[in-house]
Order: C-alpha cells, then sequence, then structure tokens
C-alpha cells in the first residue's frame, strides 16, 4: 500500500472532480454516494497505510510521483513523504473529515440538488488540499495544499454567495491569508538560495551537517515560514478572518476549525521544526505570539452571543496554545493538542449545528435555553467536548494542555535559551487563558442547555433531536474527545513511568527541547492540580454567573458598572474596524485614485487624447487630398509664390 500513496490525496480528488463535472444531474443519493464515499475510501486507504506503516518503527517513506520543475540548478520533484508527523496528521485529517462528511447529510439535506453536489465537491477538494499539504515532501508541494486549503475556505466560507455578508466573509478570509502566503512564499525563495533545496530531509541533512554555515538564515527564514503560519492559523494580527468563517455551513466550520485549514500553519511550523530549533529568537516570537493570541482571543469569547462566535475565538486561542507549545520546544506537544482539540472542537462544531438545526436557524444564545430536555444526544455530546476544551480530567484535553503547560513552565524554569523570565510570562498567560476558557465554554453550556427557554412559544414547540446522520458522528467525536488523550499521559501523572506513546512515536522527527533543569516531580503534580483548580474555578464562576434563579443578574451589573469595558469585549476590541480606519479605506482610496487619476485620466486620457488629435489632423489634412487637378495646380502655385517672397525677401 505504501507505494499506493498517491491514492490518498487523488481519492477525494477524483470525487470533487466528478461532482463538479455532474452536479447539474446528479441527485442527492449519487452525490451522497460520490461525495461521502470518496471520503470514506480515503479513510480506509489511510488505515491499510497506516496498519503496514505501524510495522516500520517511524522510519520515513518517500514516494516520487513525477518530475515538477526542473530549471538549472532547481529540481522540484512531485514527491509525498510519510513519517509518524505526517502519519498522525493522516489519522485524524482523514477520520474527522469523514465523520463530518457523514454529518453534512442531514445538516445540508434541504439544499437543492445543486447546491447539494457543490457543498460536498467543495468538501471532498478540501480534503484533497488538506492531504497534499500533510503528505507534501517539499515546500513547494506543501504550499499547492496550503494555497489549495485557502481557496476551498473561500468557496465554502462563501457558499451562500447570494448572501452579501457571506460573500463578504469569503472574500476577507481570502485575502488576509494571502498576506500571510506573502511571507511563506519569501521563505521558500530565501530557502533555495540558501539551501539549493526545499526538500525537507535535504533542508534537515545540510543544518545538521554544517549548523554554523547556515546560522545567519534560519532566522529570517523562520520568521517568513512563521508569518505564513499566522495567516493560515489566525494568530495576530491576522486572525480577523476565522470568526467571519461562521458565515459558512456549520460542517464547514467544523472542517475548518477543527481539523483541516488553521492546523495547518501549526503543522508546518512543526515540520520545520529543524530550522526553528536553531533560532531561539524565532522561537520566542512563536510562542509570544502564541500565548498573548491564546489570552486576547479567549477574553473575547467573555462576551459573545452567537454560539459559532464563542467556538470560533475559542479556536483562535487554542491555536495560540499549540504555537506556544512549539515555541517552548515541545513540538510533539503541540501536535498532541492538535490530535485532541480535532476531535473535541469539531464535536462542538458540530454540536452547535445541531442546536442550530433544532431551533430552525437560531444562533443567538441569548434566544436559547433549556434545550437538555429537548436534544439530550446533542447535549451530552456538547458538554463531553467542552470538558475536554476545559481540560478537565480524564477528558483528552487535560492532557494535551497539561503537556503543554508542564512544558513551558519548564522552559522558563530552565531558562530556555537565555529567556527563561519570558516563558514564564508566557506560562501565566497560558493559565489564565485556561480559566477564561473554562468560564466562557460553560456560560455557552449553561446558556444554551440549562434554565428556561428563552424563545418563542412557536420556536419551543419545532425544537427537536437531530437526525441519526448528525447524531452518530457526534457521538463518535465525543468518544473521541474522552479517550484519545490516554495516548499522551505524561510522565508526572504516572509517577515517572513513560506511557506517553504519542510523543516517543513523533520523537524521530518532532524532538522535544530538553531544558537543563528540569521541574521536579512534586513541581509537575503541584501544575497539574493548578491547571485543573483554575479550570474549574472558571466552571463554577460561569455556573454562579448563567444559572439558578439570579441566572444573568451579576453579569448584566457588571456591563453596567464598566459599560466601556463590556463594550470594548464585545465589539471585539474594534480591530475590524481599526483595520477599515489604517488599513481598508485607505488602501480603498488609492485603489480609487489609481483607478480614477492613474488609469482613466493619465493613461486613458493621453491615449484618448493622441487619438483625437490625430483625427483632427486627418480632418484638416484631408481637404489637401480632393483629386481636383485645379486645386493641386493652385496648391502648387501658391508654394512656388511663397518661396519665390521668401528668397527675394
Amino acid at each position: 500500500m505504501l507505494d499506493l500513496l498517491w491514492l490518498v490525496p487523488a481519492l477525494p480528488l477524483a470525487g470533487a472532480l466528478a461532482l463538479l463535472a455532474g452536479a447539474l444531474r446528479f441527485g442527492k443519493r449519487t452525490t451522497t454516494a460520490i461525495g461521502v464515499g470518496s471520503a470514506g475510501l480515503t479513510l480506509a486507504a489511510v488505515a491499510a497505510i497506516l496498519v503496514q506503516y505501524a510495522g516500520m518503527h517511524g522510519e520515513t517513506v518517500a514516494r516520487h510521483v513525477f518530475n515538477w520543475i526542473s530549471a538549472g540548478d532547481v529540481t522540484v520533484d512531485f514527491a509525498l513523504r510519510l513519517d509518524p508527523l505526517s502519519a498522525v496528521m493522516l489519522s485524524f485529517v482523514t477520520l474527522v473529515g469523514f465523520v463530518i462528511h457523514v454529518y453534512s447529510i442531514g445538516y445540508m439535506h434541504t439544499e437543492g440538488d445543486r447546491a447539494y453536489a457543490r457543498f460536498f465537491a467543495y468538501l471532498n477538494l478540501f480534503m484533497f488540499a488538506m492531504l497534499t499539504l500533510v503528505l507534501g515532501a517539499n515546500l513547494v508541494v506543501m504550499f499547492i495544499g496550503w494555497e489549495g486549503v485557502g481557496l476551498c475556505s473561500y468557496l465554502l466560507i462563501g457558499f451562500y454567495f447570494d448572501k452579501e455578508y457571506c460573500a463578504a466573509a469569503g472574500i476577507k478570509a481570502f485575502v488576509v491569508n494571502r498576506i500571510g502566503d506573502f511571507g511563506f512564499l519569501l521563505a521558500i525563495f530565501w530557502a533555495f538560495k540558501v539551501f539549493g533545496t526545499v526538500d525537507f530531509a535535504g533542508m534537515a541533512t545540510a543544518l545538521a551537517a554544517d549548523p554554523g554555515r547556515y546560522a545567519a538564515a534560519v532566522t529570517p527564514i523562520a520568521l517568513l515560514l512563521f508569518v505564513g503560519a499566522i495567516g493560515k492559523s489566525a494568530q495576530l494580527p491576522l486572525y480577523v478572518w476565522l470568526p467571519d468563517a461562521m458565515a459558512g455551513p456549520t460542517p464547514v466550520s467544523a472542517l475548518i476549525h477543527a481539523a483541516t485549514m488553521v492546523t495547518a500553519g501549526v503543522y508546518m511550523v512543526v515540520r520545520c521544526n529543524f530550522i526553528y530549533r536553531l533560532s531561539p529568537t524565532a522561537m520566542l516570537v512563536v510562542a509570544a505570539v502564541g500565548g498573548v493570541t491564546a489570552i486576547f482571543a479567549a477574553t473575547i469569547g467573555l462576551a459573545q452571543n452567537d454560539i459559532k462566535k464563542v467556538l470560533a475565538y475559542s479556536t483562535v486561542s487554542q491555536l495560540g496554545y499549540m504555537f506556544l507549545a512549539a515555541g517552548a520546544g515541545a513540538f510533539a506537544g503541540g501536535i498532541f493538542h492538535v490530535f485532541t482539540h480535532a476531535f473535541f472542537k469539531a464535536c462542538l462544531f458540530l454540536g452547535a449545528g445541531s442546536v442550530i438545526h433544532a431551533c430552525s436557524g437560531e444562533q443567538d444564545m441569548r434566544r436559547m435555553g433549556g434545550l437538555a430536555k429537548k436534544i439530550p444526544v446533542t447535549y451530552w455530546t456538547f458538554m463531553v467536548a467542552t470538558l475536554a476544551l476545559c481540560g478537565i480530567p480524564p477528558f483528552a484535553g487535560f492532557f494535551s494542555k497539561d503537556e503543554i503547560l508542564g512544558r513551558v513552565f519548564a522552559a522558563g524554569a530552565g531558562n530556555l535559551n537565555g529567556f527563561g523570565a519570558s516563558y514564564l510570562v508566557l506560562w501565566a498567560l497560558g493559565l489564565a487563558a485556561a480559566f477564561l476558557t473554562a468560564f466562557y465554554m460553560f456560560r455557552a453550556v449553561y446558556m444554551t442547555f440549562h434554565g428556561e427557554f428563552r424563545g418563542t412559544p412557536e420556536q419551543w414547540h419545532h425544537v427537536h433531536e437531530s437526525p441519526g446522520t448528525m447524531t452518530w458522528p457526534l457521538k463518535i467525536l465525543a468518544a473521541g474527545s474522552a479517550l484519545v488523550g490516554l495516548l499522551g499521559v505524561g510522565t508526572a501523572i504516572t509517577f515517572g513511568t513513560d506511557l506517553n506513546w504519542f510523543e516517543s512515536f513523533l520523537h524521530r522527527v518532532a524532538p522535544t527541547v530538553e531544558v537543563e533543569h528540569a521541574p521536579a516531580l512534586a513541581t509537575e503534580w503541584v501544575l497539574i492540580l493548578l491547571s485543573v483548580a483554575v479550570a474549574l474555578a472558571g466552571i463554577l464562576l460561569a455556573r454562579r454567573f448563567y444559572s439558578g434563579a439570579e441566572a444573568f443578574a451579576a453579569p448584566q451589573r457588571m456591563a453596567e458598572r464598566a459599560p466601556a469595558v463590556y463594550a470594548a469585549v464585545a465589539n471585539k476590541y474594534y480591530v475590524d474596524e481599526a483595520y477599515d480606519r489604517a488599513v481598508v479605506r485607505p488602501l480603498g482610496k488609492l485603489a480609487r485614485f489609481s483607478w480614477k487619476g492613474i488609469d482613466t485620466i493619465a493613461i486613458d486620457g493621453t491615449l484618448n487624447a493622441s487619438a483625437f488629435f490625430t483625427e483632427i489632423a486627418g480632418d484638416l489634412l484631408r481637404f489637401l487630398q480632393t483629386g481636383n487637378v485645379r486645386n493641386y495646380a493652385l496648391f502648387v502655385l501658391c508654394g512656388a509664390l511663397a518661396a519665390a517672397a521668401w528668397l527675394l525677401l
């Protein structure tokens, strides 16, 4: 099966092409068979490949598909690479992606045949792009998948293109990501110049053989790569596209936020860890951006009332945790959180979709409440995923979040690369973000599922549990949210016994940067208990504020006492408005000046003026060619007289 590695991205691509070609002819049954079937076949192919790969002890398998670019000394092969890192990514991208495809059958059943086929075609194309990104053996092949997921995000976010908000959200995502992609492209060009190759194995070998030779280049290359990651994984300051991505159908939100696009930046940084390990400055920048983004997005989540927007800002915050881990040298820990996050965040988004489906399209949590009585499967699966996200043991998020906070604290205490104090500050930010995460997620739980229903009696009458095609994916993802964390149990929890299969498996390609003085076992247990206590405190505070007879009274009083602060948080610190004034409007004016002043007046005006004068000259000169011999004789006589007068005078 390893020789058929190319089938993994080819199967969803074939499904996408078939659906796009036959969208006008296929009914929903045929569309479902092709769209969901191609995702299922991809999952089966990955399962067969991983079963065979399991006996290879983490060796790297490279498969050359064809020679793509050959120009002078520059050669780029379309080659695929399977190693422990790509194997982990393949496992959850295909599994979660397939589950989302199945869920979409029920969620999108009200769409017309053509829109239904178009939706599944875009989903399949998204899977193809992400799998190409994951399997790419060099930066150029990765970039093809990178741009592919960007294109598909535009298509899916703007799926309802007849709605102005949805179309604008798709354009926003596309444009903001192009900013980050420019940095990624510069990094590729620089790597070509420095290493003579952009193959991951070739670059890693060159750096291992003579790191001093490339010391001056690794930091700028690492930082430019991270610019691309900031755009794709929605970190400060390029995070603004991700909350607006909620404009697409809910399965799109789950696919983008959980298993594909937004994790691409984290994956790329971890894939290039051989570059980052040689640049302490770049690692600190990655950690700092991640830590600040984690707390920043968490504060915005406190005051959001759209259930999908709450989850969107949660994703931005959790991605910050992943970069915080990578910047602290815990590359495997960052990917472990990517892995667990895929399950509980997909479950949360699909659960939110089930809530919206039950409430006839309502997304405002202020018009919900008491839904646990009518949609128990959605409630309990949503609760499991929420506990996992909050880091409550023994759910999956506890193990991956604890791994990150522990590694960041160890980096600070061990004075990693001489930046110990900075990492301790980032650890404190991560701990604070954990408290806020628990608070706003249980705020969402209480506002949505507990208390009394706050909508209309007619809405309450129509509340119903989702069909099996939607609830079974929720059950599968909830089970993953509860169990997959056991793959990465830390040594502190097992009192020194190494049961962290995840880190051991990734060690060959993503080794953790060790610190000189690791925290003692007692210190690690204090950190674990502290992180759990902080999460529990957030949950209890949310319960105090949003349940019982006095629900909503305390937050209302706080909003009244500090209206400016509340308004700033509720309006997302006016970042979009600031970008609009500082960037969008000036660029719009510049574009309008270029259009009216340069293109229309200067360029078109010059050309039109030259044409006008040519026409005038032609109109005047045509009188010289009348065809009348007497006129020509008169012109000759006048010319002769003028010449004689000039000579005589």
